[in-house]
């Protein structure tokens, strides 16, 4: 009987032990494909963030990695994925602040010289939804050659985004039609370049342009200004 006793106690020791191993072994391994066995969301890489399918906001980690892809990769498609992510989480108020915290602006906008049309555009949008935070007006520095974006022979796509960006820097200035802020007149910043008399002859002469959109756009801001 004592012998019966005893290997009931092996064989449940066995079994124990076997359960136990089977144990680790899925844990070790869901740590392999990634914490997927523990229920951990991978962190996402630069690139990922990128690929169209990651729809969450971003948070500030994941804006940084993303400011530093930006910055330090020379494939225009992947420049082109970044503008967009970023400007579609510039669009909450949060990350507009973060982002400017971060350093983002001036590697948003050093984007609009690129010789690449649609990477320009893409990076007027990001700068356009910047640009609703009064505070981000402030760090945006573009230099003399960005009022040529201004000039009738600029793609309609290019100029309806500019003037939107000189449209959004004036809604919030204003109150009811009146200056609320005294803009700062540094040479070299936005409001310098915007609210001096080359801007106001470009944007007078588009009055004149071909498409139809321009010259609604340019005779809403004449009004407005």
């Amino acid at each position: 009987m004592g012998g019966a006793r005893g290997a009931g106690w092996v064989a449940a020791g066995l079994l124990l032990g076997a359960g136990a191993c089977y144990c680790i072994y899925r844990l070790t391994r869901g740590r392999r494909r990634g914490g997927h066995g523990l229920g951990l969301r991978p962190s996402k890489s630069a690139e990922d963030l990128t690929d169209g399918s990651y729809d969450d906001v971003l948070n500030a980690e994941q804006l940084q990695k993303l400011l530093y892809l930006l910055e330090s990769t020379e494939d225009p498609i992947i420049i082109e994925k970044a503008l967009i992510t970023l400007g579609n989480n510039a669009a909450f108020s949060v990350n507009q602040a973060i982002i400017r915290q971060l350093g983002g602006i001036p590697i948003v906008g050093n984007k609009i010289n690129h010789s690449n049309q649609s990477i320009k555009e893409k990076a007027l949008n990001a700068l356009n939804n910047l640009s609703v935070n009064v505070e981000n007006q402030i760090k945006i520095k573009v230099d003399a050659s960005f009022l040529s974006l201004y000039d009738s022979h600029v793609a309609k796509e290019i100029l309806l985004r500019v003037l939107t960006l000189f449209q959004n820097i004036n809604n919030c200035l204003k109150i009811e039609g009146h200056l609320a802020v005294q803009p700062t007149f540094t040479e070299g910043s936005l409001f310098f370049l915007l609210y001096g008399e080359e801007c106001a002859q470009k944007i007078r002469a588009l009055v004149h342009h071909d498409d139809a959109d321009v010259k609604e756009k340019v005779v809403t801001i004449m009004l407005k200004i």
